[in-house]
């Protein structure tokens, strides 16, 4: 049961973009990528927000994302939340076993 969780970050002055930048650029994301039970760790930039990024990190479970939580990124990530003064909206999902069986006629592949 794998664990979504979309983190919106906000700024001003294009600093949720400069988080995001710094984070890519100083290697945390390529770390927390290689973190035992990371699926996904992608940043998007919203079309009608200039000033919020949003992060798609997504874990196997949550035993895999606790343990992410308590790494040494997570300090990391938090000083540079401060250095940027960055607001966050957290949604949270939880997957179930997917059945596209009705959805295959819409996806195009």
């Amino acid at each position: 049961m794998a664990i979504t969780i979309n983190i919106y970050y906000s700024g001003t002055n294009g600093n949720a973009r400069k988080f995001a930048e710094e984070m890519i650029s100083s290697g945390i994301v390529d770390k927390i990528r290689a973190e035992e039970g990371n699926l996904k760790y992608e940043y998007f930039f919203p079309m009608n927000d200039n000033e919020t990024v949003l992060l798609i990190d997504s874990w196997e479970n949550q035993k895999a994302l606790d343990i992410h939580h308590k790494s040494p990124m997570m300090e990391k990530i938090i000083d540079l939340r401060e250095k940027y003064d960055l607001h966050m909206r957290v949604e949270r999902y939880v997957s179930a076993e997917p059945d596209n069986s009705t959805d295959e006629k819409y996806i195009r592949k």
